[in-house]
């Protein structure tokens, strides 16, 4: 496969200790924030639709807005990618109990929020998208698979995509299987053409994998083998700092991408 060029035209992201894409190089940097990030705000979704939102929509709606609104792009017009290696793991644990101890107890709503992609559709109703939307999960390499999916139908298409990757924390007897110990969610809006808002050019090109990148930061380390889903941090904390990249992220069992990526001023 030739390499992808992509413009980053915004970013969204949330953690345990930041709440935002901006608040992300001053925590770097050694800035305290003032207070724990709490629930993700989706604002993007009606206040009716927050209240009963489950933690996946949450974070998947929050990042992606954040993303979006500093694109600049009108988010009725735009693809869009959703990834996550588990999905919402407190409805999965929930189903599995329920089915196993009461059945007939099963609450719809709950039943509703467990597919898949249930924060896509949430995402798309919000925001009157009839664009083309998809839903993908690779295990631990679901943001790189994400990254490819989302690059390569922006250059494909000639139209910018958003991409947003999303894990909540595991529950139950799950969480003994994915490890998952926090939830982290980030989004990316790709553009195949530089624009007066692109953030940062990414170069990528597929390999066989071998090592993938570590982030420098301890910190961000442990939150990539705690979440599948911050797997792309180590392109993003050389992004913050305004540094050039050059990382190695998984996209399958035995594929990687080789991300080349430098800011734009």
């Amino acid at each position: 496969m030739r390499p992808l060029e992509v413009f980053i035209q915004g970013v969204g992201l949330w953690a345990p200790a930041v709440a935002t894409w901006a608040d992300f190089k001053p925590w770097l940097d050694g800035a305290q924030p003032d207070a724990e990030p709490g629930k993700p705000r989706a604002d993007v979704l009606p206040a009716n639709e927050r209240r009963r939102a489950p933690d996946s929509v949450l974070l998947a709606a929050a990042v992606a807005g954040q993303a979006v609104s500093a694109s600049g792009l009108d988010p009725a017009n735009l693809a869009s990618v959703f990834s996550s290696a588990h999905g919402d793991q407190a409805i999965t644990d929930y189903m599995c109990a329920t089915l196993a101890q009461s059945p007939a107890g099963l609450s719809p709503t709950r039943f509703h929020n467990s597919v898949h992609n249930a924060p896509a559709g949430y995402w798309t109703i919000a925001t009157v998208c009839h664009a083309a939307c998809s839903a993908i999960s690779a295990g631990d390499a679901s943001f790189g698979a994400g990254l490819l999916e989302a690059a390569a139908q922006a250059v494909a298409d000639d139209h910018p995509v958003l991409l947003a990757a999303f894990d909540t924390q595991g529950h139950g007897p799950l969480l003994s299987m994915t490890q998952v110990t926090l939830p982290f969610a980030t989004a990316l809006v790709l553009s195949p053409s530089r624009t007066p808002r692109s953030m940062a050019r990414l170069v990528i090109a597929t390999a066989p994998i071998t090592t993938v990148t570590r982030a420098r930061d301890d910190r961000l380390h442990a939150w990539t083998t705690a979440n599948p889903s911050a797997a792309g941090l180590p392109l993003l904390e050389a992004l913050a700092h305004g540094a050039g990249a050059d990382v190695v992220l998984a996209a399958s069992a035995g594929m990687a991408l080789h991300v080349r990526g430098e800011t734009l001023t």
